[in-house]
């Protein structure tokens, strides 16, 4: 088994946690990827995300995933 994504997020980064349908992961890393750098994502479970981004940038993630919602549905875990 891997690695627990907590395990992997370090002091100076932030994550946000969200669920989005299984269908619209790749819709999201493309928006991530598009983004100019703005954050990295893991998948755990199914539509289960968890989005990372260094502390400055958190306004910013926060906006996107703000987006995500309005626009995918996504939902904050």
């Amino acid at each position: 088994m891997g690695k627990s994504v907590a395990a992997l997020l370090g002091p100076g980064l932030v994550s946000r946690r969200l669920s989005v349908e299984r269908a619209h992961i790749v819709l999201v890393r493309a928006h991530l990827e598009a983004s100019e750098g703005l954050g990295i994502m893991f998948a755990e479970r199914g539509g289960e995300l968890t989005l990372a981004t260094p502390e400055g940038n958190a306004r910013e993630l926060d906006a996107f995933i703000d987006d995500l919602c309005a626009e995918l549905g996504a939902r904050r875990l």
